[in-house]
């Protein structure tokens, strides 16, 4: 899961309908939000408060 006050790498494994994906960190998988960003199932992004804010 992401922290509401940290930025995460975390790698797309799935886009999901909604402007979702399903990510996976080092601390486990976790459904963010792509919508901010023009991500691809294998991206790397960085995640904030579950949002994905660039592509890494």
């Amino acid at each position: 899961m992401t922290c509401s006050d940290e930025v995460i790498e975390m790698e797309v494994v799935r886009l999901e309908e909604g402007g979702l994906a399903l990510a996976r960190a080092s601390t486990g998988v976790a459904e963010i939000s792509i919508a901010l960003v023009a991500a691809q199932a294998g991206d790397t992004v960085l995640v904030h408060a579950g949002e994905a804010i660039a592509v890494a």
